[in-house]
């Protein structure tokens, strides 16, 4: 009798505790509200996503995952805060590409991106969109690399600014290329997609959020830059398939630690960051940012931030800029 009386109380206990959040499990952790750093202002895809992702924490936890949007510096501010505090599980980030590999790789940082972070988990990707205006002669990629071999030096190209991801993507396909095209750099990549659509300079290579919203109307898509084509462009082909294999670079937003951060807190997040990416309203939300959820493991983003602190160095040399 006692022995089964035991049993019965053991099996209640456990099914007590699976019905406790997954993250409560974590060696008690949280027991406070945890900040999610953002690189950016309120309102775009890396502070949207780091909001899908806080309202999910804060309901599987019990307590408050908190938004802090630290902005500067290209957010490198808030990758500094996030490399110096306490790895304790209580400071996250949503980081982007830029304040991991391509910062890095123009200047100088007071963090080193593969030593002062726990890679959790690579959240979302969005590739490139190489776009013209619609009077521009070259109607895709192939046609567009052939005009400018017959005319060196001669067709021009907007970025978001010197050092940008859209100055450094279009020196990354010249080379691959093997054309050469002048380089007119604006202060952002709105005043510079404004530029394409009004036909003052005919090519930009940005964000795919960027151009979606005027794809097929003021602006002709010829090539996005990921591996597979575009859920949202699914008649543009990728660079890779107009003709230059194993042609590939993104943007991502992934979630962040500091260096140290118990392995028990880190995978126990990657888990989470999977099962947000399951829902189908988070999934709906990032459709409609045109980002493609990715839920990799820390073992898979830490990959991934190497190789493209490589890549994007490689493109700054290639550039000749420094900041």
């Amino acid at each position: 009798m006692t022995t089964r009386r035991a049993l019965l109380k053991s099996l209640a206990a456990g099914a007590m505790l699976t019905g406790l959040p997954r993250l409560a499990r974590a060696n008690d952790w949280p027991q406070r509200p945890v900040r999610i750093l953002v690189p950016f202002a309120a309102g775009g895809n890396t502070d949207g996503i780091a909001r899908l992702l806080a309202q999910h924490l804060s309901d599987k936890c019990g307590q408050q995952f908190v938004v802090e949007n630290r902005t500067g510096a290209g957010g490198t501010i808030a990758a500094e805060t996030a490399a110096h505090s306490p790895p304790d599980g209580y400071t996250l980030m949503v980081t982007a590409v830029a304040q991991m590999a391509v910062f890095p790789a123009l200047k100088k940082t007071n963090y080193d991106p593969v030593a002062d972070f726990a890679p959790i988990s690579n959240i979302a990707s969005n590739p490139f969109c190489l776009v013209a205006n619609p009077d521009f002669p070259a109607k895709t990629l192939g046609e567009l690399v052939a005009y400018a071999r017959e005319q060196p030096s001669k067709v021009v190209y907007a970025s978001g600014g010197v050092g940008s991801i859209s100055h450094l993507t279009m020196v990354m396909f010249l080379k691959r290329a093997g054309i050469e095209m002048l380089h007119t750099p604006y202060r952002g990549g709105a005043p510079a997609i404004a530029d394409v659509i009004a036909g003052h300079v005919p090519l930009y290579f940005g964000n795919l959020s960027e151009a979606l919203p005027h794809a097929g109307g003021a602006l002709r898509p010829l090539a996005v830059s990921g591996e597979t084509r575009a859920r949202k462009l699914p008649d543009v082909p990728t660079v890779a398939e107009s003709g230059w294999p194993g042609f590939k670079t993104e943007t991502w937003n992934g979630l962040i630690a500091p260096a140290g951060t118990p392995r028990t807190i880190v995978d126990v997040l990657a888990t989470e960051v999977r099962a947000a990416l399951k829902e189908p309203k988070t999934l709906d939300q990032l459709d409609s940012f045109g980002v493609d959820p990715i839920g990799s493991t820390p073992e898979e983003f830490k990959a991934t931030i190497a190789s493209d602190l490589a890549l994007w160095r490689e493109a700054v040399k290639d550039a000749n800029v420094s900041l």
